[in-house]
């Protein structure tokens, strides 16, 4: 038999708005949340038996930046830990490996999400500066590398940006954002509606932090004794004139995709503990929600926005759900286009025939339950971590409103999808 998922607890960081590399590295960043995490549990770092980080951007002194964070935490050196790559999902591809090595009955108690700082994503040397560096170093005598010195041009110093590389289709050569220029004019998603949506998002934040609901925030503090206790991309004083304002930055021409209604370029980090029955009978950890089903599914990379639909359609029909079935959704806001298309897709009777098998338009989301505390836009979108945050949030969510099911999905760069079915429970077996 197939064990049972529960997710005990997690925490995040406050996300931070990227910039020039500061003093965190993505390693910190997780060690700090997980450290949150387990000083609020009746555990130690000890008794967990697996960690698996995702993360896209690691820097070159953070190989299986997992196994790093493990040890730091002060996990045993023989608990196992490895790092995933799934672009925007890597989190959620974390918690997916835990969920199917405690199913499995591999191991009880994971430690599973995502980090990442892509203030830190490499500016690299371009092929011709290497292959230079690379005849100079096989230069053996003066003269031979005064000959090497004198091919130098000052172009082979041009830099290769990762950060804008990673960023970009290598299929297509799509930006994200110019996908996301697609999806808005597939489904006729107007500037208006994108505004519309960022500001929300933005209100939504705000909100929640007013009123204590992101409880699951821990603060940071930098080598300097700054802190940062909330996310520092919120603009509660944000409106559809101040974004109008904004020129479209994909498509200069003819786009509405801008930097106000695009997720953040962020620093962050979620980490969740997940935990068999066993588990959390043998540690008596409480438990906030168990992880039904996850599903994954790939798109044509040139409309990777719509990935959360092709990953969460066969995920509730294998459940027997509908869209209204589920109370609350979680959909990562990488763009508002990207956010708004999908749920015109799912509204779509031709879509949802030719792309989904469907006989007819798969159902509508109630907006007031979608993002119901704001999303990327408003608070950054680190990678490697948002996948799990936004399973981690949406479980804090059902707690909160006393409801049942939530679906946390995300779309992937190159054209995937991955979701997240999840169930508020309070103990085990109280499905």
């Amino acid at each position: 038999m197939m064990k049972s998922v529960y997710i005990v607890d997690g925490r995040r960081t406050a996300f931070l708005k990227s910039g020039k590399p500061g003093y965190f590295y993505a390693s910190d960043l997780a060690v700090n949340a997980g450290r949150a995490l387990l000083k609020s549990l009746p555990i130690t770092a000890s008794d967990i038996d697996e960690v698996i980080l995702g993360c896209a951007m690691p820097t070159e002194i953070e190989a299986n930046i997992a196994r790093i964070a493990a040890l730091r935490l002060g996990c045993k050196e023989s608990t196992p830990a490895y790092t995933v790559h799934r672009n925007c999902a890597s989190g959620m591809q974390a918690l997916d490996g835990a969920f199917e090595d405690i199913k499995l009955g591999r191991h009880n108690l994971i430690l599973a999400g995502g980090t990442e700082v892509m203030s830190r994503a490499p500016v690299m040397f371009n092929e011709k500066m290497v292959c230079f560096l690379a005849d100079l170093a096989g230069a053996k005598t003066f003269g031979k590398k005064l000959k090497v010195m004198m091919r130098f041009k000052f172009s082979f110093l041009k830099p290769i940006i990762a950060l804008l590389c990673g960023l970009t289709d290598p299929i297509n050569g799509l930006s994200m954002g110019q996908t996301a220029e697609n999806v808005a004019q597939k489904f006729k998603i107007s500037r208006q509606e994108m505004d519309e949506f960022s500001v929300e998002s933005h209100q939504r934040l705000a909100k929640a932090y007013t009123e204590k609901n992101m409880g699951e925030v821990v603060p940071l503090y930098d080598d300097k004794g700054k802190l940062f206790e909330s996310d520092t991309g919120l603009r509660p004083d944000s409106s559809v004139e101040k974004l109008g304002k904004l020129k479209p930055f994909f498509d200069k021409k003819f786009g509405d995709v801008t930097p106000g209604n695009s997720s953040q370029v962020t620093d962050g980090s979620a980490l969740l503990l997940l935990a068999s029955a066993e588990a959390v009978k043998r540690h008596n950890l409480p438990v906030i929600a168990k992880v039904i089903d996850i599903e994954w599914a790939g798109c044509d990379p040139a409309f990777m926005g719509l990935g959360p639909v092709y990953a969460s359609t066969p995920l509730l029909k294998r459940n027997n759900l509908t869209l209204n079935d589920i109370d609350y959704w979680e959909i990562n806001e990488a763009f508002a286009a990207q956010v708004l298309g999908c749920v015109k897709a799912w509204e779509n009777d031709e879509f949802c025939r030719k792309e989904l098998g469907l006989e007819k338009a798969f159902g509508s989301i109630n907006r007031a339950k979608l993002n119901v505390d704001g999303g990327a836009i408003a608070l950054g979108h680190p990678i490697g971590a948002s996948g799990a945050r936004i399973v981690l949030h949406l479980s804090k969510v059902l707690r909160r409103n006393n409801a049942r099911f939530g679906v946390a999905t995300i779309c992937i760069g190159g054209g995937q999808g991955g979701a997240v079915l999840i169930e508020n429970v309070d103990r085990v077996g109280a499905e």
